[in-house]
């Protein structure tokens, strides 16, 4: 019988789902989540889409939808956004070092 070709995955389907939960819930970086894995950001982030796809394909699995939401405002008294923010890695020092646009041309 011929194996199938290709490298084992780096998760198992369990694992992808953990990952997906932490990401979701705990509000952790894929960086970390991938450390606690022994895996790349890329891996965390494929296994993340992948759960999201898969769970966006099965028929079984639906959201509510903005139509239900607004047909319950009347039973919701208060409705919380988490507006965490993260910060953004920028070069303070040397900036022009990382410029990669056109320079005058009148210099």
């Amino acid at each position: 019988m011929h194996k199938l070709g290709g490298s084992p995955p780096k998760l198992t389907v369990d694992d992808k789902l953990k990952v997906t939960l932490k990401y979701l819930r705990e509000y952790r970086t894929m960086e970390s989540i991938g450390a606690d894995y022994g895996v790349s950001k890329s891996t965390i982030c494929e296994s993340i889409q992948w759960v999201e796809n898969t769970l966006a394909k099965d028929k079984t699995f639906k959201l509510p939808g903005k139509k239900v939401l607004k047909e319950a405002s009347d039973a919701i008294e208060y409705i919380i956004v988490d507006v965490t923010e993260s910060p953004i890695q920028r070069p303070k020092n040397g900036q022009k070092e990382y410029y990669s646009g056109k320079k005058n041309a009148m210099q």
